[in-house]
């Protein structure tokens, strides 16, 4: 069981009941908003000059989202990042997995909807491991959310968003690397190298 995960459930059932949302209790540190229109639009093709510039095939992007599912987790793991997806920069997608299950999202649209964006490279990558693992995300695509994994009773067959980035490198991963039964977003960077990052503003 992972202690983060089961606070995630409690504030999602606490809100719920509560008819409270988090806007109300969460506080400022803890949440973030879009900037204006025309400043966002900006932003966002800066962001994605970087990634097109260094990204490949299998990276994984890791950000801090608006949804309030991203104040929740940013609130229970104590870390900046909520969210992860797999990079197919030759499609210009990302392959994640959000609450309805896998999906596949527009690169530009992924990118427009963070507040902070991490690109990196995972320490199993080489060409045709990210190739592979793009792929394999790409044919996970429909597969459900795995909420039971939140709590480390993990399936094969349904993944929430780090779990997806982790599974499609399974093959290459060894008892050194100790993966946690939950891994969290904010703690993805243990397995890679961060190539860039959205708050260094380079």
């Amino acid at each position: 069981m992972s202690r983060w995960w089961l606070m995630v459930w409690g504030l999602c059932v606490w809100g719920a009941l509560s008819g409270c949302g988090p806007d109300k209790h969460l506080g400022p540190r803890l949440r973030v908003s879009p900037p204006a229109d025309e400043v966002r639009n900006t932003q966002t093709d800066m962001w994605m000059e970087q990634i097109k510039a260094q990204g490949k095939d299998g990276y994984w992007l890791v950000i801090r989202g608006y949804k309030e599912a991203d104040h929740l987790i940013v609130t229970a793991t104590s870390t900046p990042l909520s969210h992860a997806a797999v990079l197919d920069l030759g499609n210009e997608q990302v392959v994640e997995s959000v609450a309805k299950g896998v999906i596949r999202t527009p690169l530009r649209k992924f990118v427009h909807n963070a507040h902070r964006v991490l690109l990196i490279k995972p320490r199993w990558w080489n060409e045709d491991a990210g190739a592979a693992a793009a792929a394999e995300a790409q044919s996970l695509v429909g597969s459900g959310y795995d909420y039971a994994g939140l709590v480390g009773l993990s399936s094969d067959s349904r993944f929430y968003c780090s779990e997806l980035a982790f599974h499609v490198y399974r093959k290459h991963h060894s008892d050194r690397d100790h993966i946690p039964m939950v891994i969290e977003p904010g703690q993805m960077y243990l397995w890679g190298q961060v190539l860039w990052d959205s708050y260094t503003r380079d």
